[in-house]
């Protein structure tokens, strides 16, 4: 007898599973989970990966546990360390011409003054220095570890041990005990003022106009006109200054990790005011501050509906003459990624290429680095997707992070110790009228450029066709900047090794904001200049350093000069406010509106 079961009409009972559990039997994945989680934490952590720190660590203290040998070197370092230590605080008692065994490194200003060299504080200073220096050791790389992983701990050990230094300490920095004996701790109560207004801006998350500079005014006051305006740019148009000008206009690509007022900064200072004044039609995009609703715009949106959408209502404005285009930063890349595929398609608008402080080889981009990996990116994009953008706030910290000394302990000192507070200038203001990335451009920018390289390894495709630099044929003016932990010079002169046309380099002092807004006058400005002929054999950085010709002063006029023998030579009536047979009519007075936006 069968024990199958039966319908009432005698047939087979379908085994069926009940509605509430279908969705569980069927294959499920739990992704969006992991990244609510993984976006979650990141608000804490402000975008840093844990994970990425923490495997760093497990890497190096995994290889230095089967290093016999260094864990030797280094039990030997840090004996020789305290005997040197030891013997300099013995004689230090009885004699103050001892001399130092550690000193702080070149650029550590931490130190410098003269109460510095009293007993104690000396000995203080010492046993810091002697300690860094051995963490310094400490990290160096072990055979075997993962690329990037000594570098990565050698910087965050020094970060943390930094964090700690004596200079930061009230009991043990002898300048504030000073000052606050003097001032009956005056200093201090105006430290915690200082803090307190710091602390509310943070809560507030008051970014910029804080500092007494008004757009249009103080900053970005260059006269000019929008003419153009896309969801993602407008083009501002500078007026004339000169009777006549060069035949050819020159378009200024900034960075839109920032404003584009860096370029326009007080009279005195700003680059944009500067060209006018020698002749130049000047056009400059205007980034708009992306929100939630901007995450899907894509790295080439930038290209496509920022540099060419500019190019074509220049041509409507100058029409019939080529372009000198300009790229800062990231729009130096992104300006560097068009031309390159204006070439392929035999597009020759463009009379020159400037790059300022602009890369575009990332094998070696510096201290960014140190952020950046597979971990990171992927921590990063959750957190990203989740909001729709990279806050500026999140990404400032970064950069903070890499010259935190300078930027954060030493104005920490001053402010709140020593209650004291420098004015604002334009260029701190514009620091401080921070932007945001969208989520799809900042994913596509850290994969594809800063991970893979993919722009000079022959991978980077427009348009779904493979680019390359070589294809470049407008002679190009690069700028570096000697200390830019943004853009170090010489993975900025990699340029040379990926385009064969002509190509001026210029080495500048400064880093990456004032080595690039650096007018004539400026004091203690110089910078190197070499010239490389198209297909001249290629001269590492170094090298060409050593060749190149050392100049004092700015180095804004010779690339006046260099693109003045790149115009025509007759120059012609200055060209209209935009173009009313093209519809490209003033819509409303430099700055505009999208630079406003917070």
């Amino acid at each position: 007898m069968s024990n199958s079961l039966k319908r009432r009409d005698g047939g087979p009972l379908e085994r069926r599973a009940a509605p509430l559990l279908t969705p569980l039997l069927r294959p499920q994945s739990f992704e969006t989970v992991d990244r609510v989680a993984q976006a979650t934490a990141a608000r804490f952590t402000h975008g840093i990966s844990p994970h990425a720190q923490l495997s760093a660590w497990i890497d190096w203290a995994a290889h230095l546990a089967q290093s016999p040998g260094r864990q030797m070197e280094l039990a030997a370092e840090a004996y020789a360390a305290t005997a040197r230590l030891a013997h300099f605080g013995l004689h230090n008692l009885v004699s103050d011409r001892a001399e130092r065994p550690f000193a702080p490194e070149p650029g550590d200003h931490r130190f410098d003054d003269p109460a510095w060299g009293a007993f104690p504080w000396l000995f203080i200073e010492q046993a810091f220095l002697a300690q860094r220096q051995w963490w310094r050791k400490a990290t160096r790389e072990t055979r075997g570890m993962r690329p990037n992983t000594a570098a990565r701990v050698s910087f965050l050990a020094l970060k943390y041990l930094d964090a700690f230094s004596p200079s930061n300490l009230f009991w043990f920095n002898p300048v504030v005990l000073d000052r606050t004996q003097r001032e009956g701790g005056a200093n201090l109560v105006r430290g915690l003022e200082y803090f307190i207004d710091d602390l509310l801006d943070a809560a507030t998350q008051s970014n910029g106009n804080g500092n007494g500079f008004v757009l249009g005014k103080d900053v970005a006051a260059t006269p000019g006109e929008v003419i153009y305006r896309n969801h993602l740019m407008e083009l501002i148009q500078y007026s004339p200054a000169t009777e006549t000008v060069y035949a050819e206009p020159l378009l200024i690509v900034p960075a839109w990790i920032m404003k584009y007022y860096v370029l326009d900064l007080a009279a005195h200072h700003s680059l944009a005011r500067y060209l006018v004044e020698r002749g130049f039609t000047v056009f400059m995009i205007s980034w708009r501050n992306p929100d939630a609703r901007d995450r899907d715009t894509a790295l080439d949106d930038y290209r496509t509906q920022g540099v060419m959408a500019a190019l074509d209502v220049i041509n409507a404005v100058v029409p019939g003459r080529k372009v000198h285009a300009t790229g800062y930063c990231l729009g130096g890349t992104l300006l560097s990624i068009a031309a390159a595929t204006m070439a392929r398609d035999g597009d020759d608008r463009l009379a020159s290429i400037t790059l300022l402080a602009s890369q575009t080889d990332f094998s070696e981009p510096g201290d960014l680095m140190l952020f950046v990996d597979w971990a990171q990116v992927a921590f990063l994009e959750d957190m990203m997707w989740d909001q729709g953008y990279l806050d500026t706030h999140q990404m400032a910290g970064v950069f903070m992070a890499l010259r935190s000394n300078e930027l954060f302990w030493a104005r920490a000192v001053k402010e709140y110790l020593l209650g004291e507070r420098d004015p604002p200038t334009d260029l701190m203001a514009w620091s401080e009228d921070q932007t945001r990335m969208p989520y799809r451009m900042h994913a596509e920018y850290l994969r594809g450029l800063f991970l893979e390289n993919r722009l000079t390894a022959g991978r980077f495709a427009v348009e779904n066709e493979v680019i390359t630099l070589k294809d470049i044929a407008a002679p190009m003016f690069v700028v570096g900047t000697e200390t830019d932990h943004i853009s170090p010079w010489r993975s900025v002169y990699k340029a040379h090794l990926f385009t064969d046309t002509d190509m001026t380099f210029v080495l500048t002092n400064g880093g990456h904001n004032a080595g690039v807004v650096s007018e004539p006058g400026h004091p203690g400005r110089r910078y190197h200049i070499g010239v490389r002929a198209r297909r001249e054999p290629y001269v590492g950085a170094d090298h060409w350093r050593e060749r190149a010709r050392l100049i004092e002063g700015s180095w804004w006029p010779a690339w006046a000069a260099w693109l003045e023998q790149r115009s025509a030579t007759e120059r012609t009536p200055p060209p209209p406010m935009g173009s009313q047979q093209k519809g490209h009519v003033p819509l409303e007075p430099a700055p505009g509106r999208y630079v406003r936006q917070r």
